[in-house]
């Protein structure tokens, strides 16, 4: 048995942060149950086509769910929604700012009438405050948080690679869920859950705000590097390999001027002691440096970060990672069902494979709707009724 078997989830969601959760959710074997636009969709379905038509990150966050068309601002629509939720055990939603509470998709409302249902909204800024009706995207929330500020080169900011804003989110509401089953289990009452993509952000920003504790300076925004320790970051050896390495501690920097500068007096060198002063010399520390590693290859620079015990990486791009030799050894790529057929995928990380993760189909548009409708008492003649009024 899974985890979350027997666990029934309506989603009213789009785009990244809230899929992200339920998708988690159904990993564990929770039913999913997507509510989507009727002839649009998740507007993440038209985002790229970059995986063999489909969209890539409605790939990523969508497997394993079942997708029903449902028009929720129809008046015979709401009759179907009401129906759904009432199905439910847990209801997600990050629609714009104010559209749950005018739908009727609320605490206050749907509370009095399932008190064991846990409800999560997923927001931008969260339901009060002056920026609440505001509409977030994850590289404006990346902005308001501060992560802009501190990521990118001395010359020019730039963005995290990854929807992070919207992974914490997704992330926050996930694990609040399982505290929320929790908590059912021993209660028997539901929970309201509110997830701030701000306030998920700036939880993962919080090193750099205590670095600027008291109006101090903030991080240098140092590319690759790390704004407050030297050396770590990216380094070129002599045959262009990039090698990305990372001295934390006293002992390690002896380590690494012994065994990979093959400077001793570098070791020594009491202008070099402390992370502090070596930060403080980054400049001239990187030019010796780099004038060691241009004499080595790639392969003979992290063979002698090994052997001193010094952390190290390559630098892979995409399809390096696609073929990476330690997940490929460790067995953690799958394969799922999609409609344009066979898709590879990562096995859930942390999971106990006794757990067997659900791994099922990235759903077409509106493919489970007749199905579930089925499910929920509606006759075949009533479906058509809908489908022809225009509500699914």
């Amino acid at each position: 048995m899974r985890t979350l078997e027997g666990l029934t989830v309506v989603t009213f969601e789009h785009a990244i942060a809230a899929p992200f959760c339920t998708r988690q959710l159904a990993d564990l074997g929770a039913r999913v149950i997507k509510v989507e636009r009727p002839g649009a969709g998740d507007f993440a379905r038209g985002y790229d086509k970059r995986t063999r038509g489909l969209a890539s990150h409605f790939v990523w966050v969508n497997r394993s769910k079942e997708s029903v068309t449902l028009d929720i601002k129809h008046p015979q629509g709401k009759d179907v929604m009401q129906a759904l939720i009432a199905s439910a055990d847990v209801v997600v939603q990050n629609l714009a700012p104010g559209a749950a509470a005018r739908l009727g998709i609320d605490w206050a409302t749907l509370s009095a009438k399932h008190p064991r249902l846990i409800l999560c909204d997923i927001s931008g800024y969260g339901p009060d405050g002056p920026y609440r009706d505001k509409k977030a995207y994850d590289l404006l929330i990346q902005s308001e948080a501060g992560l802009v500020s501190i990521t990118g080169t001395e010359q020019e900011p730039a963005k995290s690679g990854a929807s992070v804003a919207d992974i914490a989110a997704g992330m926050y509401a996930y694990s609040n869920i399982l505290a929320a089953l929790l908590r059912r289990g021993v209660t028997g009452k539901g929970s309201h859950i509110e997830v701030s993509m701000l306030e998920a952000m700036t939880e993962w920003t919080s090193y750099a705000l205590y670095y600027t504790y008291d109006g101090a300076a903030p991080p240098v925004r140092a590319g690759a590097s790390h704004a407050a320790i030297f050396p770590y970051g990216p380094f070129t050896a002599g045959d262009g390999v990039t090698v990305i390495l990372a001295v934390q501690n006293e002992r390690e920097w002896e380590s690494f001027c012994r065994t990979v500068l093959k400077r001793p007096d570098v070791m020594t060198n009491a202008a070099y002691a402390g992370n502090l002063q070596r930060v403080g010399k980054r400049d001239e520390l990187k030019q010796l440096v780099d004038g060691v590693f241009q004499g080595l290859t790639g392969e003979q620079l992290v063979e002698r970060l090994d052997e001193a015990g010094i952390a190290n990486a390559r630098m892979n791009d995409m399809q390096g990672v696609w073929e990476h030799p330690q997940l490929k050894a460790r067995d953690r790529w799958t394969e799922i069902d999609s409609p344009v057929g066979k898709l590879r995928a990562l096995f859930p990380p942390g999971m106990n494979r006794e757990d067997d993760p659900r791994m099922d189909p990235v759903p077409a548009l509106g493919e489970h709707t007749d199905a579930v409708l089925a499910e929920l008492g509606f006759a075949a003649g009533d479906v058509a009724a809908l489908r022809t009024a225009g509500a699914i």
